[in-house]
């Protein structure tokens, strides 16, 4: 049986919870399922079996990389090419890439489509109106937080995405 992972930073506490109240107030659907984040890897399929490797291959890679801090700051959007906006990275970008690029690496995920671009998702797949709210409602957000451990989730068909390991940076 394959189950579909994903591997993120987790956005602390209360801007998480702040953020995805946000995302439900834009009418976004996925803010219940979907916990505020950075993505480092994209959705994957991956065997039951796998998950006890995989989990050993990032636990390895965690091990090499040191905490740092990141700073959310504005927002942004991926419109035309996506009916996406998102909160901003001001802060800790190039250690999220090298991360991300990774974390990638250590569990077989492709090559993203696109440029890699550390974010966290407000609004998505909701009418224009709603975009332009989330743009203009979140533009002054800005908040810090020290990235000390990244996670692995897996997409529960009821409960959404949830998180079921940690792995400690350093």
């Amino acid at each position: 049986m394959t189950i579909t992972v994903g591997v993120s930073i987790a956005i602390p506490e209360p801007y998480g919870e702040d953020l995805r109240d946000k995302r439900r107030s834009f009418g976004d659907e996925m803010a219940d399922r979907i916990p505020s984040h950075i993505t480092l890897a994209p959705p994957l399929e991956v065997d039951d079996d796998g998950i006890a490797s995989l989990a050993e291959d990032l636990r390895e890679l965690t091990e090499v990389f040191s905490s740092f801090r990141v700073s959310l700051l504005g927002t942004g959007t991926f419109r035309p090419i996506s009916p996406v906006v998102f909160v901003a990275v001001s802060e800790g970008i190039a250690q999220i890439e090298t991360l991300a690029e990774g974390v990638r690496k250590a569990i077989g995920a492709p090559d993203p489509e696109f440029p890699f671009h550390p974010h966290v998702t407000i609004a998505h797949n909701v009418p224009d109106e709603a975009l332009d709210a989330a743009l203009n409602d979140l533009i002054d957000f800005r908040c810090s937080f020290e990235v000390d451990a990244i996670h692995l989730y897996v997409d529960d068909p009821e409960q959404g995405w949830l998180p079921t390991s940690t792995f400690p940076l350093g």
